[in-house]
């Protein structure tokens, strides 16, 4: 891991030193600025906290909003629950598939998308839905796919 991002990880760690049940709000901030969660962070976070490898991992790897991989910059999210399903969100997904060229669950190569399944979004009335980083987009076509991924830099 590089040593820009170890001293993103220190500087995250300084916040919470000495406080109470702060470990998973830690590793959403680490998420949040690097995107995933390095092996090499939980390391340092077990190192400076004097909490086991084995419990932060534990945490990490059971919250879905937290990934031990690394994420692209956009994480691109497919909703195919039953009101999105019933309304084309398997034709949704494929088209984002497509134009990105990688399956759910995979980066492309320059790390710039993620693309996810996700089972529901809570918005059933605007189904299909997409959602870009935390930009939500409904009643999504195929063809509105390509102009979404698009607006990403």
């Amino acid at each position: 891991m590089v040593t820009v991002e170890l001293d993103k990880v220190d500087e995250i760690i300084d916040r919470y030193v000495g406080e109470e049940g702060i470990l998973i709000q830690l590793l959403l901030d680490i998420q949040s600025e690097l995107n995933w969660i390095p092996k090499e962070a939980l390391e340092r976070i077990s190192e400076r906290l004097k909490i086991p490898v084995s419990q932060i991992y534990r945490i990490a790897s059971f919250y879905k909003a937290m990934s031990l991989t690394p994420r692209g910059r956009h994480i691109v999210n497919v909703c195919l629950g039953t009101a999105c399903h019933v309304r084309g969100g398997p034709r949704i997904m494929d088209r984002a598939k497509q134009i990105l060229g990688i399956d759910a669950g995979e980066t492309t190569p320059d790390m710039k998308f993620t693309l996810e399944r996700v089972n529901c979004l809570g918005c059933c009335a605007l189904g299909p839905v997409v959602v870009v980083d935390r930009d939500y987009h409904g009643k999504i076509t195929p063809a509105k796919v390509k102009e979404i991924i698009e607006t990403c830099d």
